[in-house]
């Protein structure tokens, strides 16, 4: 979780949400985001789908089974679906989204009866620190 939040902290330098994203597989890492929506004018590049986009063009598949991905904050619904279709074995993510998170709030993607497959999911790693980057970021906009 300690790579995912340095992608978070690059994200927020850049000006994005700090959202950071990686994928292991057997141990190594295989991809390594942070968010880059204002900088590609692009919604769905979030650090969760540019890192499932990276690994997938590095191991040459479009499935990541037996990938674990830790991610600072809980996906949202597009992000939740990706990890589901990618076949994910395990994501771990930090701090929770009530407003517009897809895995333990909103829609609560895994629960529904048309995912095909529900990745095991780990909450609250790393929960402060990613929360106060997020809060962080935003207190710094407001002023």
């Amino acid at each position: 979780m300690d790579l995912a939040l340095n992608e978070a902290r690059e994200a927020g330098t850049r000006g994005e949400v700090p959202v950071g994203a990686v994928l292991v597989l057997d141990g190594a890492v295989i991809a390594a985001a942070g968010n880059r929506t204002r900088e590609r004018n692009d919604p769905t590049a979030h650090a969760e789908m540019l890192a499932i986009r990276d690994a997938c063009v590095r191991l040459g598949q479009e499935r990541l089974a037996g990938a674990d991905l830790y991610v600072t904050l809980e996906p949202c619904a597009m992000c939740a679906a990706a990890i589901s279709f990618a076949r994910v074995r395990r994501l771990y993510y930090g701090a929770a989204d009530p407003k517009g998170g897809g895995v333990a709030h909103g829609p609560r993607f895994y629960a529904q009866a048309t995912c095909h497959h529900a990745p095991e999911v780990y909450s609250g790693i790393a929960e402060t620190a990613s929360a106060d980057l997020l809060r962080g970021f935003f207190a710094a906009r407001r002023t």
